[in-house]
């Protein structure tokens, strides 16, 4: 059964490329952009990564977490990060464990890890998935609109 809006978002601990481990539950009280993309210092992954960059005060003056995932390793998400100057943490699923409890598809006949972001609100549950090969850059624009709309809803 695929996860759907309104669902808990699985909790999950994972390395990230500087040494430290995030955890989900330790993130509750604000919202989480999860964004899983295939691979380290690919053009389209990194365009996403690059926009994630470019507008991420926007995400902080949104009270939001931004986290990168892919299965590439440690020491490879150091590089990336540090070459992009990304200021963000990118987490090492090495094992495809986190993807697979995200129900994260592949794309291309299931030759590339697919392309997917979870908008998880400030209560752990499933607030938007936007799932796309293409446009890696749409990822971004669609899910600060998200934020804006959880932020100014009704009681907040």
């Amino acid at each position: 059964m695929m996860l759907q809006l309104g669902d808990q978002a699985p909790d999950f601990s994972l390395p990230t490329g500087s040494g430290d481990t995030f955890h989900l539950a330790d993130q509750r009280g604000k919202p989480v952009v999860l964004y899983f993309y295939p691979k380290d210092d690919t053009p389209g992954c990194t365009a996403e990564a690059c926009a994630f960059r470019d507008q991420y005060e926007d995400f902080l003056d949104l009270g939001a977490v931004v986290v990168g995932v892919s299965s590439d390793s440690e020491a490879s998400h150091q590089k990336f990060a540090q070459k992009h100057r990304l200021p963000f943490p990118l987490l090492a699923d090495t094992s495809g464990a986190l993807r697979k409890q995200y129900e994260v598809p592949r794309a291309f006949l299931g030759l590339l890890p697919g392309r997917v972001t979870f908008v998880i609100d400030a209560q752990g549950k499933i607030a938007y998935i936007f799932n796309s090969m293409s446009g890696a850059t749409d990822h971004v624009s669609k899910t600060k609109e998200v934020l804006r709309g959880l932020v100014n809803a009704p009681g907040k």
